[in-house]
């Protein structure tokens, strides 16, 4: 798929290839692929295809660069609009992003009493719960940059809102995404080609207009992500994929089951509230790059009280706007500052407005006004590492397991560097019988300094360091930094300039020699150590036999049910679910196995013809078994966080 295409609205698409004929849409996988690569770029803006003599297809995308409409996309065949050449042009093309939520229109400022401390915001800032409370941060991720801002907080939204039943429209538009998910579950990718990501479509579309968001969201991921499995991206993982269909059927299935649960529906418009007055500092600024063109900064900031917002600017633009947001100024109540000077320094605000997400509203009655910056050691952040970093952890896991606050989240903690192991580097926490930490970059992109700067840490082992990270709650006690600075106090520490006020952002700041101590006042290595390199951590969720239900799970999302219902023949079962037994796993043993025979269930009447076409069976067993799997990691990842190792045993020498 060219990324030089326009982008289409998905309804656009799926309207298209619903148009065609069952003959038709036999053909539309070759003709698509055929016609990716022929796209002609006319000085007008339109985009033009060739098929043939008598067949030319036209997108003119709208001002905004989309084709939003079907009258955008023409063909002068005599089958058009209803022909095939029309749905392979739009088809090669990429999918467009959801329009994001239009704001809902602010409230006059009103008197607030003073403080109503820490009240969130608009456009490009959210707020989480204090760090003592063991809050989930909802700043910072692709999904959130997508559309324009950060998650929000378990307490931003106020009281818990009472479940109210779905709407008959609701109703109807999560049964048809349910359905439309099953079917793609059980055609996997090998079988998932366009017409089964236009039902999608279609049905996501239908969710939107249902006012179920959420859904939307999650069905889009899930056709972005089979089409770049079906053309081998290398950017593409089986496992994001699993993971995308089970959100999609487990947002599907509840919702269809007619409850309305906050969590699940999402919202399409915010609402603001007057927030009175709050005092904030900045904590750290990281860059956000996803995989659909959005590119901006993140800048996350603390109040006294312990309660975390963010403010962000994401939009379209890529690297190179990731790159220059750093410095981008902030908008926000006439203050004059950019989110450099932000980060490092505050904002006292009064007349705040204040979204359900935590969102800080920069209306006309907003006014902001600088404030001095303050360092991790003695400011509003030193709370946030006086906890253990197994604690913070731990109240994270507690969550939903599909809360997208609790993988945004940041935690801190003083470590001492080990070493570099594989692709990571091994650190342990500074406390007595605590575990080692992996270090992976918050952002893998080489154009950012994310890996330079961990690589150079790893060179210097005994280095003393106060970090703050996301912690990777798919790996084991595994954390990705976005800022480090120095421990008060060590001598074998980071030695940053005054300006930096004792952290640096590892996405925009590179460490340099410098920043680094004399090598004379390295510590004495400890008992074991050597040269070489470090012995990896303890991994339970690498040593588990769940990888067995893990991997018959991807065999499903690839190759389909048909692939699954291979496992339920001969003796594959009891070889593979045996381990799982012996483990003492009998549950993810049960599932898999009740999913491999449902795959296999395929009753016919006497005419051989199948008696039970549904899906929704084998959907429901693929689900229940995708579903034990993520809490059975989760609680191994979060053992990972306690499981100490004896401190003469590291590092070890291979």
């Amino acid at each position: 798929m060219s990324t030089e295409l326009p982008p289409v609205a998905p309804e656009v698409l799926a309207e298209a290839v619903e148009s065609l004929t069952a003959r038709l849409r036999k053909k539309l996988d070759d003709a698509t692929a055929a016609c990716a690569d022929a796209a002609v770029h006319e000085a007008d803006g339109s985009v033009t295809f060739r098929f043939g003599e008598d067949a030319l297809v036209t997108l003119r995308p709208g001002p905004a660069g989309t084709v939003t409409e079907a009258g955008q996309a023409t063909c002068t065949c005599l089958l058009a609009p209803r022909c095939l050449h029309r749905a392979a042009a739009l088809g090669a093309a990429p999918l467009a992003d959801a329009a994001p939520p239009e704001p809902a229109p602010e409230p006059a400022p009103e008197p607030a009493p003073e403080p109503p401390a820490a009240v969130p915001g608009e456009g490009e800032t959210h707020r989480t719960a204090p760090v003592d409370a063991g809050s989930r941060s909802g700043a910072g991720a692709e999904a959130g940059a997508e559309a324009g801002a950060g998650g929000a907080s378990a307490d931003s939204a106020g009281p818990a809102e009472p479940v109210a039943a779905l709407t008959a429209a609701q109703l109807g538009a999560a049964a048809a995404l349910w359905h439309a998910a099953a079917e793609a579950l059980a055609a996997g990718v090998t079988a998932g080609g366009a017409v089964v990501q236009a039902e999608l479509l279609r049905a996501a579309h239908t969710a939107r207009l249902a006012g179920l968001p959420r859904a939307e969201a999650a069905a889009l991921r899930v056709v972005r992500g089979l089409r770049a499995a079906r053309e081998r991206r290398t950017a593409h993982r089986l496992g994001d994929l699993t993971g995308s269909f089970r959100e999609l059927l487990h947002t599907a299935g509840v919702l269809a089951a007619g409850t309305a649960d906050p969590a699940l529906t999402g919202t399409s418009r915010r609402a603001y509230t007057a927030g009175g007055s709050l005092q904030v500092h900045g904590l750290c600024r990281e860059p956000v790059l996803s995989a659909t063109g959005y590119g901006g900064v993140v800048t996350h900031l603390l109040a006294p009280d312990g309660s975390r917002y963010s403010i962000s600017d994401v939009r379209p633009g890529g690297l190179a706007r990731a790159r220059g947001a750093g410095r981008a100024s902030v908008a926000l109540g006439g203050a004059t500052l950019d989110h450099a000077g932000l980060a490092r320094g505050g904002l006292r605000i009064v007349g705040a407005t204040v979204s359900a997400e935590g969102r800080l509203g920069a209306g006309r009655g907003v006014k902001a006004t600088p404030l001095p910056g303050a360092a991790w050691a003695d400011g509003p952040a030193a709370p946030l590492f006086a906890r253990p970093a197994a604690e913070a952890v731990a109240a994270l896991l507690a969550g939903p397991a599909d809360a997208a606050d609790a993988e945004t989240a940041l935690i801190g903690c003083d470590v001492v560097v080990v070493g570099a192991a594989g692709d990571h580097l091994l650190v342990r926490e500074a406390r007595p019988e605590a575990p080692l930490l992996r270090l992976l970059p918050a952002h893998p992109h080489p154009e950012l300094p994310h890996t330079e700067n961990l690589r150079r840490i790893a060179s210097y082992p005994g280095l003393r360091l106060r970090v703050l990270g996301r912690p990777d709650l798919d790996r084991a006690a595994t954390l990705r930094p976005v800022a480090v600075g120095p421990v008060a106090g060590e001598a074998y520490t980071l030695r940053l300039p005054d300006e930096w006020l004792g952290r640096a952002d590892l996405g925009y700041e590179r460490l340099q020699g410098s920043h680094f101590p004399p090598p004379d006042t390295a510590p004495e290595p400890a008992a074991g150590a050597g040269p070489g390199p470090v012995a990896e951590a303890p991994d339970p969720l690498a040593d588990s036999p769940l990888w067995r239900v893990r991997r018959l799970l991807e065999t499903g999302v690839a190759g389909g049910r048909r692939a699954v219902a291979e496992a339920a023949r001969g003796t594959a079962p009891q070889t593979a679910y045996g381990p799982l037994r012996r483990a003492g796993l009998t549950a993810a043993a049960d599932l898999a196995a009740a999913l491999a025979a449902e795959a296999d269930r395929r009753p016919r009447d006497a005419f051989g013809r199948l008696a039970d076409p549904s899906p929704d069976g084998y959907a429901w067993a693929w689900l229940a078994a995708a579903t034990h799997l993520a809490a059975a990691e989760r609680s191994l990842v979060a053992a990972s966080w306690t499981a100490a190792t004896p401190s003469g045993a590291s590092p070890a020498v291979r």
